[in-house]
Formats: C-alpha cells, sequence, structure tokens
C-alpha cells in the first residue's frame, strides 16, 4: 500500500481529456487511479508513461460508471492499492453524437446517458465524500458544458443537457453539504473542444495558429488539465461550487443554435 501522498481517481481517463488531466496531475506528483471502461491497452500505456516519466504509483480500473455495481468496484480496487482518494474527477460520461430529437431516443439509451453523466457522480461521490470526510480534505471535480448553470435547451442533446445540468445543480449541492468537511466541489465546462485536440498541448495550438493553420486558437485538453489542476490544489479550498467555463469566449450553444 503506498502512504503519505495525495491520490486522484479520473474517470474516463484513458484518453482525451482524461488522458491530458492524467498527466498534468502526475506532474504535479499526485498518485494517479485511472479508470477505463473499454479502452484497456490504453490505460496500461498511460500508466506505464506515467511511472517512466515522472516516478509516480499510478494503476487502472476497469468499470463502467454508469453501472452502480461497476462503481463500487473501481472505488474498492482503488482503495486496495492506495491508503485513501483525495481527488475525484468525474471526466467520463456517455455522449451520442447522432443528431436526435428527445422522442428518438431508445428507453436505454435515455437511461445510459442519465446514469452515466448523473447518477455516476452521485454513486461514486457516495463512496468516497466519507473518506474525504474522515481526513477532513478533498477535492470533486465535474464536468459540464458551456452555460450549463442556466439550464439551457440543447436541441437533439435532450438526455445529455438534462443530466449535466442537473449535475450543475448537484455539484453546488454537495458544496454546500461538505464544506464543513473541508471538500470543495466545483465544475468545469469546456469550450468547443474536438477529438483531434483533447490531446493536444496549449503550444501545439500556439504554433498551429501562428503557421496559420487555424482562424483561431483551438481549445485543448492542457486548457482543462490545468484548470482542474488549479482547482484542487491546496490553496484553492476558497473557491467551491463554482461553475468555470474554459471556452476561450466561444459561444458553443450559440454556434449550434445558429446551424
Amino acid at each position: 500500500m503506498f502512504v503519505n501522498k495525495k491520490t486522484a481517481l479520473i474517470t474516463g481517463g484513458a484518453s482525451g481529456i482524461g488522458k491530458k488531466t492524467v498527466i498534468h496531475l502526475a506532474e504535479k506528483g499526485y498518485q494517479i487511479a485511472i479508470n477505463y471502461r473499454k479502452s484497456e491497452s490504453e490505460a496500461i500505456c498511460l500508466a506505464q508513461h506515467i511511472k517512466d516519466r515522472y516516478g509516480v504509483n499510478c494503476i487502472v480500473v476497469q468499470g463502467d460508471i454508469a453501472r452502480k455495481e461497476d462503481c463500487v468496484r473501481v472505488v474498492n480496487e482503488t482503495l486496495s492499492v492506495y491508503k485513501t482518494i483525495d481527488v475525484l474527477i468525474h471526466n467520463a460520461g456517455p455522449y451520442i453524437h447522432e443528431r436526435k430529437k428527445l422522442t428518438d431516443y431508445s428507453l436505454e439509451e435515455w437511461d445510459y446517458l442519465i446514469n452515466g453523466n448523473l447518477n455516476s457522480v452521485f454513486y461514486l461521490s457516495k463512496l468516497v465524500i466519507p473518506i474525504m470526510r474522515k481526513q477532513s480534505w478533498g477535492r470533486i471535480i465535474t464536468l459540464g458544458f458551456d452555460r450549463v448553470e442556466s439550464a439551457p435547451g440543447w436541441v437533439y442533446r435532450s438526455a445529455f443537457a438534462a443530466a449535466k445540468t442537473g449535475l450543475a445543480s448537484l455539484t453546488r449541492t454537495i458544496a454546500i453539504e461538505e464544506g464543513e468537511h473541508g471538500i470543495t466541489a466545483n465544475m468545469v465546462t469546456p469550450g468547443d473542444i474536438t477529438n483531434e485536440w483533447k490531446e493536444k498541448s496549449i503550444q501545439e495550438s500556439r504554433t498551429a495558429l501562428e503557421s496559420n493553420k487555424a482562424s483561431r486558437r483551438e481549445g485543448t485538453g492542457e486548457d482543462i488539465a490545468r484548470v482542474i489542476g488549479f482547482l484542487i490544489d491546496e490553496k484553492s479550498d476558497f473557491i467551491t461550487g463554482s461553475i468555470i467555463p474554459v471556452t476561450g469566449g466561444f459561444d458553443v450553444l450559440g454556434k449550434i443554435f445558429k446551424q
């Protein structure tokens, strides 16, 4: 068992924004538990890279967070290796790219999106918060979408939008309820970061802009990871119940409405 270091459990940490968050936290010296659903080889490769490059402990834990049973197993397996879970980052969240109206969603699709984006946060937080209370310290980070705090409608994304809107309220409720225990909870809302840029760096984005390969500075996974790293810092304890947009000032939903 590894002791005396803060441990971060990151759901969906094998790829995309989750991967960049894993790397950023490893740079800061956190012990890492990478949760993945299907990306086993990617998770194992990333964990080995983290160990070799940054010299921090890193494990991988399989589990579909949309399933309550898997959430229990993910937490138990993490605690079988590490003494505590100090930081919980809810990065994973099912998303259906096909554009469909509410009535076109199957019951199974609706349930999966709600479970994966909202209920999973309840499952994992219920398991982890008592651990954080014992040490009077903890950080919980959720991810939303631009303007989620205003409960906007999002055409063709009814299930995802409903779940994340509920999650915004839940995140703020956790912040209020757990503040006395030294636990903060905040939501980060990424802008329009395409798959191509989710695992790239800020420098790569700046280089693309300078070489006229992009019309504007693209948002990257590193942009999001840096904000998460700031929010979980020891000195960020006064920041809680916040919903922080990281959009480059770009109106994500406005673009969708124009389309």
